[in-house]
């Protein structure tokens, strides 16, 4: 009899044994059950930014459910972000994303090694060494920037057929925050987009100083309507453009061209299409990779730079949205998908070319010649086209 039991109590072992290992590769295979996130924005969902940005946090919550916690800390200013960051590590968050351009996330992640810190990128990532657990993205803005310019030469066209404008008319603007070769490249793809359409399309731009100033960017639209500009778009983080071209479309033909959040709600009758860069393609696949023990760069579908991901229309990372129907001209959907279409197919030399030569604003020795061409987000997620346009860019004070 005592040997039934034993034999009894080893099977019940092997058994309990087995149980154990299955659930383990059971767990395994589902993920981890159990995932705190944070969330750092460096202002508020009431600007077109941060709420364009915010949506990846919602598509986390509407994909995990209750398999993660979520944690945001919001308006955080670049020199202010060591304490957020150690709240949230404090809090035992596994993975924190940033939208803020601080370099105080990569000096404090080697303190945190077994926190994933993903940033979106700042600077040139290319070649550099940063710690394991940091990581940058961003979608190729300059690829949504080019096609919205489509849609804005379009409309530009039309003016022009009709005699609402002259020829030499055909003035777009620009209302930017900085010089940065993030903000300079992307309104070189907008106003060459425009001129696929529009060859003698020139631009004013103006720069506000801030990237976030609903007075200063509506008074810069202003000043660029006030000098003849016909289309605006910008790279400030406010609707203040929008609705300065709402106002004075009551009066002449001004239309307004969005970047990371639809304008039609604040500017029905001016608003033409809204470019934006999709963040939850990233983001979601962070977490994913977390979820399944793997490396993030091996889950994230994109061009890979060591650490640093970036990718367009191919990957879903840029997207045009809201073209408005009753104010665009007609064939803008036909001649915006065509564009998409070689961009998804890895055409993408086509945005930076013509006759055209570019200097660089802080050294005007150093030029760029664009008969041959101009590869941006070649080796790194940040935009590096960094020269102002001679003879059709021009640079309000």
């Amino acid at each position: 009899m005592k040997r039934v039991y034993i034999a009894c109590a080893l099977t019940c072992l092997v058994l309990l044994g087995v149980i154990i290992g299955c659930f383990r590769l059971l767990n395994l295979s589902s993920g981890r059950h159990g995932l705190k996130i944070g969330f750092v924005y460096d202002n508020d969902e009431s600007t077109p930014y941060t709420y364009n940005f915010s949506l990846a946090k919602d598509a986390l919550e509407k994909k995990y459910g209750d398999r993660v916690t979520i944690f945001t800390c919001s308006n955080v200013l670049d020199d202010q972000m060591e304490e957020p960051i150690r709240e949230l590590t404090a809090k035992g968050c596994d993975i924190i994303f940033f939208n803020g351009y601080s370099e105080l996330v990569m000096a404090l992640a080697p303190e945190y090694p077994s926190v994933q810190f993903c940033q979106t990128s700042y600077m040139d990532m290319y070649g550099k060494t940063v710690p394991e657990n940091y990581h940058t993205f961003k979608g190729e803005a300059y690829q949504g920037r080019y096609v919205s310019g489509i849609a804005a030469g379009m409309k530009i066209k039309q003016l022009i057929s009709e005699g609402s404008i002259a020829e030499d008319q055909a003035i777009v603007g620009f209302v930017a925050a900085f010089p940065t070769s993030e903000v300079i490249s992307g309104y070189t793809a907008f106003l060459l987009g425009v001129r696929s359409v529009v060859p003698q399309a020139v631009m004013h731009v103006r720069y506000t100083g801030t990237w976030s100033s609903y007075a200063q960017e509506k008074s810069a639209a202003q000043q660029l309507i006030k000098s003849g500009c016909v289309v605006i778009s910008q790279h400030t983080d406010t609707i203040g453009p929008a609705i300065a071209c709402e106002e004075a479309s009551q009066s002449k033909p001004v239309y307004f061209v969005g970047f990371n959040q639809s304008m039609s709600e604040v500017a029905p009758g001016s608003s033409l299409v809204t470019a934006r860069i999709c963040w939850e393609p990233y983001v979601l696949s962070a977490v994913e990779a977390l979820m399944t023990n793997k490396k993030i760069e091996s889950v994230v579908s994109g061009r890979i730079h060591g650490t640093d991901v970036s990718a367009g229309f191919e990957k879903g990372w840029v997207e045009m949205i809201d073209l408005n129907l009753q104010v665009a001209s007609p064939g803008t959907q036909e001649a915006m998908d065509s564009a998409i279409e070689q961009l998804k197919r890895g055409k993408t030399d086509f945005v930076f070319r013509g006759d055209y030569t570019g200097v660089n604003p802080n050294n005007p020795k150093d030029t760029c010649d664009l008969s041959g061409g101009y590869i941006e987000n070649k080796n790194t997620s940040f935009p590096l086209f960094n020269y102002i346009l001679k003879d059709i860019i021009t640079i309000d004070q």
